[in-house]
């Protein structure tokens, strides 16, 4: 599995973000079975919002590379009123099928409260709707701020979640790509 290259784009910008912690976790269980990996962090990439008429950012083409490089993403976001964060959504709108078709995604979400089913539920609309293969195990972290302790997970049970989501995003980044989905076969891009 070392030819496997994962790669986890972080939603949050907090610079003590529990979810940047969940994410650093899969990413060590990706390594463990030999993967290359890359934490894409959003605070160090200047990333205005996304405007189709406008010329990208260079830093847009760095965040298309390293996505579009990865066999297995991860993504990871704080809940935001009941969905995903505004960096990751301008993130993804960056991107499109050249980065996700095809590729293996993994969803990881974290919540000040109750478990954040709709905030997974919302980022696996948009990975669908990419064409991407979202895994069927995704890992969420209910109340963070009584789950971590010095930078890791202190509940086992969530940890080992986020492991597997690590592992499985490594298990399954070659897997053989469904045809498009109908969002997919719809969905022709904002630059079109």
């Amino acid at each position: 599995m070392d030819d496997v290259r994962v790669a986890a784009v972080c939603g949050s910008l907090r610079d003590a973000s529990y979810t940047r912690q969940g994410l650093e976790r899969a990413l060590r269980a990706a390594e463990s079975l030999g993967a290359e990996t890359d934490l894409v962090d959003l605070r160090h990439l200047d990333l205005p919002v996304f405007d189709p008429d406008a010329d990208d950012p260079a830093d847009a083409a760095e965040l298309t590379r390293r996505v579009g490089e990865a066999d297995s993403v991860l993504l990871g976001s704080p809940v935001y009123h009941g969905s995903f964060s505004s960096p990751l959504k301008n993130a993804l709108d960056y991107c499109g099928f050249d980065e996700f078709e095809h590729t293996t995604v993994g969803l990881l979400a974290v919540a000040g409260g109750a478990f954040p089913s709709g905030t997974l539920d919302h980022m696996r609309l948009v990975c669908r709707a990419l064409n991407a293969w979202v895994l069927p195990h995704q890992a969420a972290i209910p109340r963070a701020h009584a789950q971590f302790a010095d930078g890791d997970l202190t509940d086992e049970s969530l940890a080992e979640r986020v492991d597997v989501l690590g592992r499985r995003a490594v298990q399954y980044a070659h897997i053989e790509p469904d045809p498009r989905t109908v969002e997919a076969q719809q969905n022709k891009g904002a630059g079109d």
